[in-house]
């Protein structure tokens, strides 16, 4: 096992640890980062992030229902929840790739 010195290590790539390891990284210093399972954390990957595109899904759902009031025509409104979850995960892994090339 070889080893390699860092003037700075960050433990979690959450929204303060990435922004940290980058500022460190801006600042000359030789940064590791330690992630348990993927890019972002848990915020970027489960929590903050999915649950918004969740809710902004939720909220186009409702204005849906409230064409009339906007002066818009409407008509067989519904959802598919696959397709709500799968547009969630996909926000959420464009937003984790997006650190990855950070």
């Amino acid at each position: 096992m070889s080893s390699k010195p860092f003037d700075m290590i960050v433990i979690g790539s959450g929204p303060g640890g990435y922004v940290a390891a980058i500022r460190g990284a801006q600042l000359g210093l030789n940064v590791a980062v330690v992630e348990r399972e993927h890019l972002g954390g848990i915020c970027l990957n489960w929590g903050c992030i999915p649950t918004k595109a969740l809710l902004r899904s939720a909220e186009v759902f409702h204005l849906m229902h409230r064409a009339k009031d906007f002066g818009l025509k409407a008509g067989d409104i519904g959802f598919d929840l696959d397709a709500v979850i799968a547009r969630s995960r996909g926000v959420a892994k464009q937003l984790s790739g997006g650190i990855g090339h950070l």
